[in-house]
């Protein structure tokens, strides 16, 4: 999904695909805004980007299809790739609040044939799993908590930063931020 999966779509199509078909984890969002989505957030409304654009003239119709997953890639002896299997699935809303819980829906399984997979998988914040095991606070979006330019942690010598620090971002702020935490750990390791 998100800009990565647009690009992958114009670029097959302009590299001449017989067909595609882009898969979607999220459900399809509303055609208008809701109600929990107010102005000044990102309207999370359903939209076809240039990439879709492009496929729905050459197909006909948006190329996505929403809540699905892959559950595994089948390859012929010789380790081609053949098709993939896959299950539709919905979001349950969590029940202390945080982030909402995938369930795979019994009965659709389906295989789709295919030479070719990108992946654009999206961001869906930071695995909390490392988080926990090192007691390192994370905010309301699951993100870990850590200043800016600082990049420290409520844990000593545990430092964040890019995606998992300040959530989906663009690669610049990765980036800069690598940098960042690169001089804040140095600085850390010659004090000690």
């Amino acid at each position: 999904g998100g800009d990565t999966g647009t690009d992958c779509v114009a670029t097959s199509l302009r590299h001449g695909c017989d067909s595609l078909v882009q898969f979607e984890i999220m459900e399809m969002p509303p055609l208008e805004r809701a109600a929990n989505n107010p102005w000044p957030q990102w309207p999370r409304i359903y939209k076809m980007d240039y990439g879709q654009e492009e496929a729905a003239a050459v197909y006909g119709e948006d190329p996505r299809e929403y809540a699905i997953m892959t559950k595994r890639f089948i390859g012929d002896e010789r380790g081609n790739l053949q098709a993939l299997e896959t299950v539709n699935v919905r979001w349950l809303p969590a029940e202390d609040g945080g982030r909402p819980k995938l369930e795979e829906v019994p009965g659709t399984e389906q295989t789709w044939a295919a030479q070719l997979v990108l992946l654009a998988l999206g961001f869906r914040g930071p695995e909390q799993s490392l988080a926990q095991q090192f007691g390192v606070e994370t905010g309301p979006r699951t993100n870990i908590e850590a200043e800016y330019g600082r990049f420290t942690t409520n844990v000593p010598g545990i430092f964040a930063a890019g995606d998992a620090r300040r959530g989906q971002s663009l690669v610049v702020w990765a980036i800069n931020e690598g940098r960042g935490v690169g001089t804040a750990v140095d600085a850390y390791l010659m004090a000690e």
